[in-house]
């Protein structure tokens, strides 16, 4: 199975980061943290981001705050999927890190999950790894059974609660 790269541009990202390696981790899937920073370690940012295919990367993950051009610069140096997590700061909520992680010009796509999406992310990659995984694509289709389950439970208690 491929790996997920994930990439965080400083270790401040973390806690937001950690929902994405946690439901990676539920699903078995190999995956590996960096934190690399496309203002402050371009060189090593970009050779990480070329090298990610022979190091058997599938799919990378890349969450940052403010300028927020860390998924940008990995789709310049890379042509695996990149998925972005625009990280919530302290002055502009986040709408800075979605409005640099989304608006890529042609040629150079990033899939944009929401501010602090982490857990969207990794069931992104998921999603995209199982295109060629039988194994992962079944685990996912469970994961989504729980999931509407969950919620059923959830209207039956509501209904419950508010019977007449």
């Amino acid at each position: 199975m491929k790996k997920v790269a994930v990439i965080m541009g400083s270790d401040s990202d973390l806690p937001v980061v950690k929902k994405a390696t946690d439901i990676l981790a539920e699903f078995s899937v190999p995956f590996e943290v960096r934190v690399l920073s496309a203002h402050r370690t371009p060189v090593e940012a970009a050779e990480f981001a070329r090298s990610a295919r022979e190091l058997g990367f599938g799919v990378m993950i890349c969450a940052a705050g403010m300028a927020a051009h860390l998924a940008g610069a990995f789709a310049a140096n890379c042509s695996l999927p990149i998925i972005g997590i625009p990280v919530k700061s302290k002055y502009l909520d986040g709408v800075d890190a979605l409005l640099s992680t989304v608006q890529m010009p042609t040629g150079m796509p990033v899939a944009t999950v929401a501010i602090d999406g982490a857990a969207n992310a990794a069931l992104l990659s998921i999603q995209m790894l199982a295109i060629a995984d039988e194994d992962l694509s079944r685990k996912y289709d469970e994961y989504r059974k729980k999931a509407t389950a969950k919620v059923l439970e959830k209207d039956i208690a509501i209904q419950k609660e508010f019977a007449n």
